[in-house]
């Protein structure tokens, strides 16, 4: 593999997701962007809650499939392993592209707060959601989590390690900050539509469900330590009071 095109491979890739996960605030908060969750001309209800719960699908498909072990068992056999959360991170920030591009208004409104205090309030929690699903991919390994490391440590001719288990910072109060910040951004909102309804229980539901997986997969990588942290450590909302020292 030509190192140097691998670590090109893997900034694109990374640019791409930052893109995307920058877009994605403007898309589920009305900002800016071109396209939001509840821009554009309405078209009948029935077509566009399918085209919606498709594009979701879609997504959820690919982020949770491609991240089990045996699917990435199968994988790198045709891709590289030092790109292959490079690849993975990019097909899912292009399935995230995919649904901000077909996404389908649904603009009936479920509430709207108009109270001063409470629209700010909802607001400043969307932004802490974001901040803190940011933050927490730090607390871990913010760079091996979307390929940079593995296509560096190539580039490099170092040979690469898999990140141990810690529980730095949120980590200690709860088991998936990350999946915790994402929730509380899609929730808070003063003005939910019908769209943004459906957008903010599927991403809900999907993430209660997969992380399902993914805490099997973490037993299976490293046994009784996470079985412990599960039991001391609440999965989203720090429900808990023991704390881990």
């Amino acid at each position: 593999m030509n190192k140097s095109l691998a670590f090109s491979y893997g900034v694109i890739s990374y640019l791409i997701f930052f893109l995307s996960f920058l877009y994605a605030i403007g898309f589920v908060g009305n900002l800016v962007v071109p396209k939001s969750i509840d821009s554009g001309a309405e078209g009948p209800f029935v077509v566009s809650l399918v085209i919606n719960i498709i594009l979701l699908f879609i997504f959820a498909l690919q982020h949770s499939v491609m991240a089990r072990p045996a699917f990435k068992l199968w994988w790198t056999r045709y891709v590289p392993e030092p790109i292959e959360r490079s690849t993975y991170v990019l097909l899912s920030s292009l399935a995230l592209i995919l649904l901000f591009w077909l996404w389908q208004p649904m603009t009936g409104v479920i509430w709207s707060v108009e109270n001063r205090a409470g629209t700010m309030i909802l607001n400043i929690l969307f932004w802490a959601g974001w901040i803190f699903a940011l933050l927490s991919t730090f607390m871990i390994n913010h760079f091996d989590l979307f390929g940079l490391r593995q296509t560096y440590l190539l580039l490099k001719d170092r040979e690469y390690t898999s990140v141990e288990f810690t529980t730095p910072g949120l980590y200690r109060y709860i088991r998936h900050p990350i999946m915790t910040g994402f929730i509380i951004a899609f929730w808070a909102t003063p003005h939910m539509t019908t769209g943004h309804l459906l957008f903010a229980v599927v991403t809900t539901l999907y993430i209660v469900v997969a992380v399902q997986f993914e805490e099997r997969d973490l037993i299976r990588s490293f046994g009784d330590t996470y079985k412990d942290y599960r039991r001391q450590v609440s999965m989203l909302f720090p429900l808990k009071t023991k704390k881990r020292g």
